[in-house]
């Protein structure tokens, strides 16, 4: 059905669309209504559901048959009677639908759409860190690795890390990787003082910092605060809720899944939204009477981005990126996710 250039660097489809393969992704398309049609024909003939993660474009968003967060996303993935997986998402996003999913195709449409904060922290890494403590219990948040989830004891997502460290004996110590953030706001929550924190980050989190809060929401008094707990700005804002320059019941901590649920609960007029900005796509189709306004307009990651409408009609005509996860890495790295499917809300994802 399709014709590729040399060396896989161009392409087209029968219905005229071409794409063009860059160092920073795939271009030539415009996702109008005829590329969303050829999209759902491909994804029919090759019996594939379509993923996408929330801070994906709108246009992928829309397209797909389910949007979410990464966790979520792997479940439906696991449970759907598909034999094809399509994750528009990052590349450790697709890896855990792999781990869940170990019989099914699982395609992601540019494989090198990768994640700052999962590689913050290398299996090696993880295992020197493990050696310099007697039999420590390793929670890593699900946005890792598969090698490092098959080194960790319990994943978490960003909604259920209280829940899982809690369950950990209080005589053992933990070891939380590889974000300083969520680690930082377990350690409020749990006052634990054996949890030990990996100092790794998300690029794009980390750049939405207090001062910014501080100033848009003095610019809004009386806006909601929907933090993520992944961002630089998170002890900014119970800061400002503890002074009382922002009303406590207005700064919500919360994982993109919780914001959703917030967005239809809140009896606010407004919302600023400290997260990746492709969030905002799904708060405002949840609650179209809502303001919601990013703390960052430029919070936009680069490699969430790279999955276009190009990348995706390439994807679904040529069966391209195919993801796999070596079986015996795969069987431990679904221990410790199965682990924390146990313990607490983890469908909120991260």
């Amino acid at each position: 059905m399709a014709t590729t250039g040399t060396a896989a660097t161009a392409g087209t489809v029968t219905t005229g669309h071409a794409w063009e393969r860059t160092d920073t992704g795939y271009t030539g398309v415009v996702a109008d209504a005829e590329w969303a049609r050829e999209i759902r024909r491909l994804a029919d003939e090759r019996d594939a559901v379509l993923l996408a993660h929330n801070y994906q474009l709108p246009e992928i968003q829309d397209v797909a048959d389910h949007t979410g967060d990464s966790l979520a996303l792997s479940r439906i993935a696991a449970a759907s009677t598909a034999s094809t997986i399509v994750f528009c998402g990052v590349h450790f996003m697709a890896e855990t639908a792999k781990i869940l999913g170990p019989g099914k195709t699982v395609l992601i449409p540019d494989e090198r759409a990768g994640c700052s904060l999962a590689d913050s922290i290398t299996a090696e890494q993880l295992r020197e860190w493990k050696a310099g403590f007697d039999d420590p219990v390793v929670v890593s948040y699900v946005n890792t690795t598969a090698e490092v989830k098959a080194e960790t004891d319990i994943c978490c997502t960003s909604s259920n890390a209280v829940d899982v460290v809690r369950s950990v004996p209080a005589d053992r110590d933990v070891l939380f990787c590889p974000d300083q953030f969520l680690g930082a706001h377990v350690q409020r929550e749990t006052g634990r003082e054996n949890l030990h924190v990996w100092a790794g980050e998300c690029h794009v989190h980390a750049g939405i910092n207090g001062p910014e809060l501080a100033e848009r929401a003095a610019a809004n008094p009386d806006a909601d605060l929907f933090i993520h707990p992944e961002c630089g700005c998170a002890t900014s804002a119970l800061y400002l809720a503890g002074e009382g320059t922002v009303p406590e019941d207005r700064v919500k901590i919360l994982s993109t899944g919780q914001m959703l649920d917030a967005a239809r609960e809140t009896g606010a007029s407004s919302v600023l939204v400290a997260t990746e900005v492709g969030m905002l796509h799904q708060l405002r189709t949840a609650a179209p009477e809502i303001d919601f306004r990013a703390v960052n307009d430029r919070a936009s990651c680069r490699y969430m981005k790279m999955i276009t409408p190009a990348a995706l009609l390439r994807c679904l005509s040529e069966g391209a990126d195919e993801v796999h996860v070596p079986l015996d890495v795969a069987e431990r790295a679904k221990a410790s996710v199965e682990r924390m499917i146990a313990i607490g809300t983890s469908g909120g994802g991260e």
